[in-house]
């Protein structure tokens, strides 16, 4: 098993709870990842053969493997066990590690593994105790239910994709898989509260995340805004629909955030580069400014293009006005706070350059129980045989002959 350092480490907040983890790509492997980081340890099953879809997303693969950057991404702190659970044999042994297991969490679409004897229902009559979590598209019920989801589908479904992008432009997408990485935070949270209620009365239930769902939970303020007023936000591009100046303006050299988030923050900017502008009515609360934001853009444009990205940021930060370089992840990756708090990592690997791959941290920062980076993203079906012979107590006969027949 390759493993990192940190394996030694104290045992995190979720050690002792055995997940099974029967997801693919994102949304579910980030909800496990994160499981599996806080100390609860991660059984993956994957297809025999083939894997996760996301072992083949490629390129680009890690320098020196042919191990697929998507994959490693969101797999660390898990055994890979290949298996077909649409055969018989397969559902024997998903049961039998059910019955170790606390946590499973699928993504298979509506009905799959009911097919399989697995679903929530079958699954809880036999473990009573088990926190079973599904993550799917558009959620176990509704008219939507059965429909495949995907995340550029959802962004466009839940309405994100409405709110993004220029006001004379096409509708975008988030430039990241969010509806994805959002399904699998929420299942997170669902499971750790499903947690805590079976701690006190020995039960375990179903948490029912849909992409759908969650994607209208997070439109936040634009939710609300349209809820109070009935009306459509409309594309905004760089803006924000509630305050100005908030938003990206050019700069002597390249373009700057600029967020003002009050109006003290705003005479306070006025007072030091735009003197004429702080007694304007048109600017004088953040209404009128939201009501003039086009006049705000005009008005501040040439002030901003005084001086480079740089001394801007160094004149606002002194007069705490908030305001960023717009980052290339080159940037991101270099920048020293982001060092500094140690959001990037390696972990060991035989074939990657250096002996090691690197990965974006946990962000969660626990002052006592932190993150631990135990287990590098495996290779397909690498701890088949610990898993099978070392808790279920197979022998070696046993599971070559399952290999044989393509089961394993």
């Amino acid at each position: 098993m390759r493993t990192h350092p940190d394996a030694a480490a104290p045992a995190g907040p979720l050690a002792g709870l055995l997940v099974l983890d029967l997801t693919r790509v994102l949304a579910g492997p980030a909800c496990t990842q994160m499981l599996g980081d806080f100390g609860a340890e991660v059984i993956k099953i994957e297809r025999p053969g083939a894997g996760d879809d996301t072992r083949g997303f490629r390129p680009p693969v890690m320098p020196g493997t042919d191990e697929a950057a998507y994959f490693v991404g969101v797999n660390r702190n898990k055994l890979s066990v290949t298996l077909d659970i649409a055969t018989p044999e397969g559902q024997a042994i998903i049961r039998r590690l059910l019955a170790r297991c606390d946590i499973l969490v699928e993504n298979f679409k509506v009905g799959t593994l009911a097919k399989y004897g697995l679903g929530w229902e079958q699954v809880h009559a036999d473990f009573p105790g088990m926190v079973y979590c599904s993550i799917t598209g558009f959620g176990q019920t509704g008219p939507y239910a059965a429909r495949p989801g995907y995340d550029a589908l959802i962004q466009a479904v839940g309405g994100v994709m409405s709110l993004t992008g220029e006001p004379d432009g096409l509708p975008q997408k988030v430039g990241v898989p969010v509806a994805d990485l959002f399904a699998g935070l929420y299942g997170c949270i669902g499971i750790l509260a499903a947690l805590r209620h079976r701690d006190r009365t020995g039960e375990g239930q179903h948490i029912d995340i849909g992409m759908l769902d969650t994607s209208v939970a997070w439109l936040a303020n634009q939710a609300m805004n349209y809820l109070a007023t009935g009306e459509n936000p409309r594309r905004l591009g760089n803006q924000h629909p509630n305050i100005a100046p908030y938003q990206v303006f050019p700069t002597a050299d390249g373009h700057i955030v600029l967020s003002v988030g009050n109006d003290p923050t705003f005479r306070r900017f006025c007072a030091a580069f735009c003197p004429s502008l702080a007694d304007d009515p048109r600017f004088a609360t953040n209404a009128a400014r939201v009501a003039n934001r086009d006049a705000v853009t005009e008005a501040l444009t040439p002030v901003m293009q005084r001086f480079s990205t740089r001394e801007w940021v160094e004149r606002l930060e002194a007069l705490q006005i908030g305001c960023g370089p717009i980052n290339r992840l080159s940037e991101v990756f270099a920048d020293p706070h982001v060092l500094a708090r140690g959001m990037v990592m390696a972990m060991p690997h035989p074939q990657a350059e250096g002996g090691a791959v690197k990965m974006v941290a946990n962000p969660v920062k626990l002052s006592a129980t932190p993150a631990a980076y135990r287990i590098t993203p495996p290779a397909l079906g690498e701890h088949t045989d610990a898993v099978l012979g070392g808790m279920l107590g197979m022998a070696a006969a046993e599971i070559a002959a399952l290999r044989e027949k393509g089961v394993v």
